[in-house]
């Protein structure tokens, strides 16, 4: 089974406290009792990106390299590139509702302050 966008948004969407909306103008599905984005579109054409916490994101990149990566925009960043033709859909979802879970114990974020 491959994923795709629509795949990945239907699934998050069936998650609890969850809403389409955007993120830095750009779709995006968040957490509705916090308002933080945990999955959104990459640049790269083959994957999407989902915020999860760094300690996770090292260990599924070094377990799963083809579906887990980081361009150098993400490095230090609490979040992965997830490749859409995984060989394990399964465990895909699993990180999504991980980190959905993960990005709604976190506090809402801060207002960002309007560039002059």
């Amino acid at each position: 089974m491959s994923l795709d966008w629509n795949g990945v948004t239907a699934f998050a969407l069936g998650l609890p406290d969850t809403e389409i909306s955007t993120s830095y103008g750009k779709p995006a599905i968040k957490i509705v009792s916090n308002g933080r984005a945990f999955l959104h579109p990459s640049r790269e054409a083959d994957s999407f990106v989902l915020a999860i916490d760094i300690d996770t994101k090292e260990m599924l990149m070094e377990t799963d390299p083809d579906t887990f990566w980081q361009t150098p925009h993400y490095e230090g960043w609490p979040g992965v590139l997830v490749r859409y033709d995984s060989d394990d859909p399964e465990r895909v979802h699993a990180m999504i509702e991980r980190s959905r879970d993960w990005s709604a114990a976190r506090p809402r974020p801060k207002p960002r302050k309007a560039k002059a």
